[in-house]
């Protein structure tokens, strides 16, 4: 059997010693990866053609010059289950959570991430207290953060919630502050980064600054402190919040941010001026050094300014403390 997409196959055109044969028999010889017991659930359901014609009936008998068309759909995505895992609850009442999400912990179930997401957590600890605008996969889910990125996100835990929270987020009136350890020093030391971002065109993991089209993208940094002109602590405010704007926008600067395996530049392991060990543990940094420290919003319900901040975890900190950075007070633990 020919296959001619990710899902249709088409079997060879029946001859002689194939005539008369039932459709389910004749399937199973045709497509050997799949059970009988499959291939008759297929049938039944309308997924299997012959010219155009559905047929669904597994005793069909087979003639000569017939060629089916199967169609084997794409596995259905499970329900994100409620699952018990830790949260740390920043904030809780009847309209939202804020939870300060751990790196390495993926938002919302996606491909290769069905399992031990926030959205997972979010659904044991709030159990039918979220917001359905979202959809089954994004209950109360009003924006993300990577993976990789730790920090503080807002969850809706009913319709209203969402909407006017989301409506906060479409006018750019949310304030959020992200710490960033990068490669190098910016130039100037503080400034704005403007630039539309979209999917790059050359690898779909990527993002990447666009002349035409994308969506408007406005970060507001200032350098804090730097190791030895190698490595810098740098205080990103967002005036949008596009996916990996950060990672773009300092990347574009030359300052791609320490642990970032998707932007990193090559030649990060020629820096200069500190001992091996130092440099050693920078490159070898697992995650990207970014974390969503700060974030500010009007109560979707009263419209009183909430202001939330956490400190940097401590894996971004032992970077400050073998470089030598010297952080705020207000962001050790």
């Amino acid at each position: 059997m020919n296959k001619t997409d990710n899902n249709i196959y088409f079997s060879r055109t029946a001859t002689e010693k194939d005539a008369g044969m039932r459709l389910d028999k004749f399937l199973s010889l045709e497509l050997p990866d799949f059970s009988r017991s499959m291939l008759q659930k297929l049938v039944l359901s309308g997924n299997v053609s012959l010219d155009e014609n559905v047929i669904s009936e597994n005793d069909f008998r087979v003639r000569v010059g017939d060629s089916f068309c199967v169609v084997v759909p794409q596995p259905e995505e499970a329900d994100p289950q409620p699952e018990n895992i830790p949260l740390d609850i920043v904030y809780e009442d009847n309209d939202l959570i804020v939870v300060n999400k751990p790196a390495g912990m993926t938002v919302h179930p996606a491909s290769g991430a069905w399992n031990g997401t926030l959205v997972n957590a979010l659904l044991f600890h709030c159990k039918d207290n979220l917001s359905g605008i979202g959809g089954v996969k994004r209950p109360g889910i009003v924006h993300r953060i990577d993976k990789d990125t730790s920090g503080l996100l807002v969850v809706a835990k009913n319709d209203l919630a969402h909407k006017k929270l989301s409506e906060q987020f479409v006018k750019h009136s949310i304030e959020r502050t992200y710490y960033a350890v990068v490669y190098g020093q910016p130039n100037p030391l503080n400034g704005t980064i403007e630039g539309n971002i979209a999917r790059s065109k050359f690898d779909r993991k990527k993002m990447a600054l666009v002349k035409e089209g994308g969506k408007t993208a406005i970060t507001h940094y200032q350098t804090l402190c730097s190791y030895k002109g190698i490595v810098s602590l740098v205080k990103c405010n967002l005036e949008t919040g596009r996916t990996h704007q950060i990672r773009v926008h300092l990347s574009s600067i030359g300052c791609n941010l320490v642990g970032d395996k998707v932007y990193e530049k090559s030649g990060k392991t020629q820096i200069k001026g500190c001992d091996f060990e130092i440099k050693s543990f920078i490159n070898s940094f697992p995650r990207q050094a970014l974390h969503a420290a700060s974030l500010g919003f009007e109560h979707p319900r009263d419209g009183r300014f909430l202001q939330f901040e956490v400190k940097i975890p401590e894996d971004m900190q032992e970077i400050f403390e073998r470089c030598d950075l010297k952080i705020l007070p207000s962001l050790k633990n």
